[in-house]
């Protein structure tokens, strides 16, 4: 059981650092002297489509990755090695 909570808290604080790293993007994003924080670039698959007769289906996979998500990640890190010691 604390093994499941160590990794639910990191989990948790990788995906926090990711959605606020995305929110500050998006508020950055047009503005004069914050506008590097919105600069990214994308990885991925866009569309593979895959016909085998019967079933016929498209898999796509995109990673939008943000400056100020480089920034809030690790920093979402840290405090989960802060606050989590002694889970």
């Amino acid at each position: 059981m604390k093994n499941f909570k160590k990794t639910f808290a990191f989990i948790f604080f990788v995906l926090a650092g990711i959605v606020l790293g995305a929110f500050i993007a998006y508020l950055c994003s047009g503005k004069a002297y914050v506008g590097w924080l919105a600069w990214g670039k994308e990885l991925g698959i866009q569309n593979a489509a895959i016909d085998l007769y019967v079933i016929r289906f498209n898999v796509g996979l995109m990673f939008n990755a943000t400056i100020s998500q480089l920034i809030t990640i690790p920093l979402a890190l840290i405090i989960y090695a802060k606050t989590c010691k002694s889970l």
